[in-house]
């Protein structure tokens, strides 16, 4: 969780492992796309700075964050994919369908990780506000992107 704390792109460089060999799938909501694009590219240029090749990357597209598990599941039975890193964004609206999003998008990628057994990563902001996303989306807090990526990256190297 990002605050001013803590920044989203700040991290230790413990258990960064040789990431030239391995290839990631990355899945994107278009739902928030000026976010979900922030929060591409900020994990293309964490992987890419870390070593990943840029043909090692694929990108996937979803309509929206409630797919994003269903992608992913896609993009992880894929046998070369070493990592999958789930991007979106959930804004808190009037009603508790942002509720019943988030834990189905939490649980869905959770479970797509325990099923193929390869990290598949929860890189979803849900804040109450366009600005909180503007914040956690290359703004204030970093980016959730970046997160992600190290994420994807230190769990390889578990």
């Amino acid at each position: 969780m990002a605050t001013s704390l803590k920044n989203l792109s700040q991290h230790s460089d413990t258990n960064i492992t040789d990431i030239s060999h391995k290839k990631f799938g990355i899945v994107v909501s278009e739902w928030n796309e000026e976010i979900t694009e922030s929060l591409y590219e900020g994990a293309v240029e964490t992987l890419r700075t870390h070593g990943a090749k840029k043909e090692n990357i694929y990108r996937k597209n979803v309509p929206g964050s409630f797919e994003l598990s269903l992608g992913a599941q896609w993009v992880a039975e894929v046998k070369e994919i070493d990592a999958v890193i789930c991007l979106g964004c959930v804004i808190q609206g009037e009603t508790k369908h942002f509720d019943f999003i988030c834990d189905a998008v939490a649980h869905g990628i959770t479970n797509v990780g325990l099923k193929y057994n390869k990290p598949v990563i929860f890189g979803v902001l849900t804040p109450d506000n366009q600005q909180q996303a503007l914040d956690r989306a290359g703004g204030k807090h970093g980016n959730k992107g970046d997160e992600a990526a190290i994420t994807a990256i230190k769990m390889l190297g578990f």
